[in-house]
């Protein structure tokens, strides 16, 4: 293994295991916009127990609040817009391998969360989507195309099952002390 993978490796451990323990977001913050280079929007909360595949590839907007142990997958780019909330232990990917491959060759998609979504506990957004702006994505759904504006989408695969107000203006603001 070469030392540029090693020293990379050892950043992902650090940003994983010990980083995202630190409660107090100045520090985390400090790791994650300059070593990690990850762009954290203004008033966003990025909470303790995260779970990062790569270094860069993530764009987090303001007022966007993610709760405490997700797994932001940034290898193929991920765009979190502003005031987004993302629940506890959500997994959002953006790579993964092609099922018929016989070299199982793995692939990379972008995944664009626009503004003003709310992501239920421990859904998953698989690689490729977008998520439509206002949209809501129910606890333990599992994402695996896009999800219009405004829509509700809920089950495995998520479908559209309601849809939501469009009147949306709130700001999102919310730092616990020690998350």
């Amino acid at each position: 293994m070469s030392a540029k993978v090693m020293a990379n490796e050892a950043l992902l451990y650090l940003a994983n295991h010990v980083v995202g323990k630190i409660p107090f977001y100045s520090i985390r913050y400090f790791y994650l916009e300059k070593i990690y280079k990850i762009k954290i929007g203004k008033h966003s909360a990025v909470h303790m127990g995260q779970k990062f595949m790569t270094r860069g590839g993530i764009v987090i907007g303001n007022h966007t609040v993610i709760n405490r142990d997700c797994t932001l997958d940034g290898r193929g780019g991920l765009i979190i817009g502003n005031n987004v909330s993302i629940s506890p232990e959500v997994m959002i990917l953006t790579a993964e391998h092609e099922v018929n491959s016989s070299s199982f060759a793995g692939t990379l998609a972008k995944v664009e969360i626009q503004d003003y979504v709310w992501i239920g506990s421990r859904a998953v957004i698989l690689p490729g989507v977008t998520l439509g702006e206002g949209s809501v994505v129910v606890a333990g759904a599992v994402v695996t195309k896009d999800v219009p504006k405004f829509s509700i989408v809920g089950g495995i695969p998520a479908k559209v099952i309601g849809t939501r107000n469009k009147e949306l203006s709130y700001k999102l603001e919310y730092k616990r002390l020690f998350h």
